[in-house]
Formats: C-alpha cells, sequence, structure tokens
C-alpha cells in the first residue's frame, strides 16, 4: 500500500477463502490492530475470541448461516472467524450513553472490527464482518455467557489467486458531505 486512501480502497467484504491457514504473526498483528482502537472513555468494551480449530470453524459457519440456513455459506471456507463479544462499559460512558441515547458500545465495536479489517488488508489478508448469524448457537459453541452481546464475527484469510477487487460504488461525495448546514443552499 502507499497511503492510507489506498488501503481503504483495497478493503472490501471478501466472501471466498483458501484453505491456507493464517501465520500466528499476522492474525496477532489483526488483534493488535482492534484491542488498540480507539473507544468512549477508554472503556474497550471488547474481547475477541478466535476460533481457528477446524471441527469449531464447521459449527460456526452452521452458525453463521443464521436461522435461515442459507446465508453467509462463505464461512465455511474461512480458516478464521474472530467473535466480537461486547463488553459493559464504564460507568460514565454508560451514564453519557443514556443521556445523549447514544450506543457508544457499538460505536466502538465497530471501529475495532474496521482496524481488523484494515490491518488485515494491508498483511494481503481478506477479511468480511457478519452481522447476521445465531447468536444464541454462537454464545453456546463458545461459551460466552447468555447476558452478553456478540454484534460482530469477522472472516479472515486468504483470497484464491485471481479473486477479483470489486470497484467500490458508492453515493456522491456530494450526496453525503454537508459543510455548515445540513440543508442545501
Amino acid at each position: 500500500m502507499k497511503n492510507f486512501i489506498d488501503l481503504i480502497q483495497q478493503r472490501q467484504s471478501d466472501r471466498k477463502y483458501t484453505a491456507r491457514a493464517v501465520e500466528d504473526e499476522k492474525l496477532t498483528a489483526c488483534l493488535e490492530a482492534g484491542r488498540l482502537a480507539p473507544s468512549a472513555s477508554n472503556s474497550q468494551p471488547w474481547t475477541f475470541v478466535v476460533v481457528n480449530e477446524p471441527s469449531l470453524l464447521k459449527e460456526m459457519a452452521k452458525a453463521a448461516a443464521g436461522p435461515l440456513k442459507s446465508f453467509n455459506n462463505f464461512v465455511k471456507q474461512a480458516p478464521v472467524i474472530i467473535t466480537i463479544v461486547m463488553e459493559k462499559p464504564k460507568i460514565i460512558t454508560e451514564v453519557g450513553g443514556r443521556i445523549k441515547k447514544k450506543e457508544y458500545p457499538l460505536i466502538d465495536v465497530g471501529i475495532a472490527a474496521e482496524h481488523i479489517c484494515l490491518q488485515a488488508t494491508e498483511l494481503g489478508l481478506g477479511s468480511c464482518m457478519l452481522g447476521w448469524f445465531d447468536e444464541k448457537e454462537v454464545k453456546q459453541l463458545l461459551t460466552v455467557p447468555d447476558e452478553k452481546n456478540i454484534p460482530l464475527l469477522i472472516t479472515l484469510g486468504y483470497t484464491p489467486d485471481g479473486y477479483k477487487h470489486r470497484k467500490k460504488i458508492r453515493k456522491k461525495f456530494n450526496t453525503v458531505v454537508k459543510f455548515n448546514s445540513y440543508k442545501h443552499g
């Protein structure tokens, strides 16, 4: 990567993986990127549960297919699944969130997840964040307490040679960016 914008352009949701294992150093670098993410009041409201054991990966892939058992079929190819468990934030963050009607821990988890995915991209790995999965089943598989939330899973792995990098299709800059007022002048 030449610069940060190139990294952003390269990062995409990858839905095809090879069987090649992710090296421990690369996995650790991705997890460290997530760990270092900023959070409201430095609460760091996350725990990353790494799944890379083959039989557990198969069970996680079934859970990722969700209640309809038809989504996210690509997950069964991923050699790593990172489960993000949302933890209780600091009391100041919790109180501030109630006052401001904002879910700071959820925002924080999103930032940490994107840090993981950007680091993966820089290291030549593919990744995909998943919000659709059978949370109850994932909790059982990973012994996550019932009262905890799991907002995201992230698949991680190498994409096959020739796997296409898709051109980003986004709304026009002037459609999503306003200066000094929401309303058009």
